[in-house]
């Protein structure tokens, strides 16, 4: 499969899993519904463009690494903060499966998508400078 159709699906996949995962967290109170968490909006829809109209562009791997490690950050909150997931009142409740379950999805999908748009940044500066360096002979 084509590495930028990996990344795409990947960082779609990361996005709806951390907008379920905050719809989730403020549903269980572990953030409060005030109109600040409406930030994660604009976000969202940056990140989205990045990923689907700025495809292979130099910007789209930048959004994407960006939101991606910002993605990666987040189960590592949870599991340090308030005595980890398991010192939380989520952990007794119904829900919790679902919760720590989509942590762990969005550690590994933001973190593959780390590594795919690292390495798109890093094929788009080694094809230009090869690039370039064809034409100057």
């Amino acid at each position: 499969m084509k590495q930028s159709v990996l990344l795409t699906i990947t960082s779609v996949l990361t996005l709806l899993l951390l907008t379920l995962h905050l719809a989730d967290d403020i549903v269980y109170g572990f953030e409060k519904g005030v109109p600040s968490n409406l930030l994660a909006v604009p976000i969202a829809v940056i990140w989205l463009y990045g990923t689907l109209v700025l495809a292979e562009r130099r910007s789209c791997y930048v959004i994407v690494l960006l939101g991606s490690l910002l993605g990666a950050y987040v189960p590592y909150i949870h599991f340090r903060l308030a005595g980890g997931v398991l010192g939380h009142e989520i952990a007794k409740s119904s829900g919790a499966l679902f919760w720590v379950w989509t942590l762990l999805a969005i550690g590994v999908c933001a973190v593959f998508s780390v590594i795919l748009s690292a390495q798109g940044l890093w094929k788009l500066q080694w094809g230009r400078s090869r690039k370039s360096e064809l034409e100057s002979r």
